[in-house]
């Protein structure tokens, strides 16, 4: 694969993406779980969660494809599917508590008065999936002679890129396709490039990609498991090509963002802000 050309490569890494996106999605559609997925959106219509196991899976494998090691391309399996997993599981934890926590504060929160949500559980494990795939991703990272407490501190951070960043595009999935184009818009410019990152990235743009379409009909939606997954892919694309100032530099920013969805709603932002609101309502249904 390594020895193909580079169009070449990025092609079959996006493609496969797309691929393997479509024909889980239509599997886990055609199965018994199919109904245990149903969910109601935000504008009160019947979706199918099916989209976000079927992204995990085909942005993961094809992002694993397009790694130029094995240990790389076991960090993209680990950060696609660990934090789709942990996704899945919040998606279906929280259903019968009324209301649910809401965001970051809300879920710690409930961990303080002694319940462990499907939130809690989710940050919890996407920090431990974010601390694997960094460590995997610079297992055979040139050090320059640095000091171990140098390295140790860059995997963190990097850890910490992967882990906040699967959260991060999970705030962003509050309407049809936002979340996607997101993705699509980060992980675009740096698919172009001829390494691991560019590799990982080309893959989570051709899942992505795969199911905008149906996301944006209002037909299927990401959930956690979806988002999570692509979000924790975009970190891990990040994280590849960064040293420790970058990774500082990220974590800083995603942080900020984070921590500013709690005061400051994004969808309120995006529908004040002309620009934003007509790339947000492209191709939606109705455009709402």
């Amino acid at each position: 694969m390594n020895r193909l050309p580079a169009s070449l490569r990025r092609f079959l890494v996006t493609g496969t993406g797309a691929v393997v996106t479509r024909a889980v999605g239509s599997w886990i559609a055609r199965s018994p779980a199919a109904p245990k997925l149903e969910r109601i959106n935000h504008s009160g219509t019947p979706v199918s969660l099916s989209e976000g196991p079927a992204v995990a899976v085909g942005a993961s494998a094809a992002s694993a494809l397009g790694a130029r090691t094995p240990t790389h391309a076991a960090a993209a399996l680990v950060a696609g599917l660990g934090s789709g997993a942990v996704g899945l599981y919040d998606d279906t934890a929280d259903i019968a508590e009324t209301p649910p926590p809401k965001g970051l504060a809300g879920h710690l929160r409930a961990l303080a008065a002694g319940h462990a949500t499907g939130g809690s559980v989710k940050l919890a494990g996407l920090g431990l999936v974010g601390l694997a795939a960094a460590t995997l991703i610079d297992s055979d990272r040139d050090s320059g002679g640095e000091s171990r407490a140098r390295r140790v501190t860059t995997t963190l951070l990097g850890a910490g890129v992967i882990a906040g960043t699967a959260n991060l595009i999970n705030l962003f999935d509050l309407r049809p396709g936002r979340a996607l184009k997101l993705v699509s818009s980060i992980a675009g410019p740096i698919s172009t490039k001829n390494d691991t990152a560019g590799g990982v990235a080309a893959g989570t743009l051709g899942a992505a990609g795969a199911a905008l379409p149906d996301d944006l009909e209002e037909r299927t939606m990401l959930g956690d498991c979806g988002a999570n997954a692509l979000g924790a892919l975009v970190g891990l694309s990040w994280t590849a090509r960064s040293g420790v100032g970058k990774r500082a530099a990220l974590l800083a920013g995603v942080a900020a963002l984070t921590l500013a969805s709690e005061k400051v709603s994004f969808t309120k932002v995006i529908a004040h802000t002309p620009v934003l609101r007509e790339v947000d309502e492209l191709g939606r249904r109705g455009g709402a």
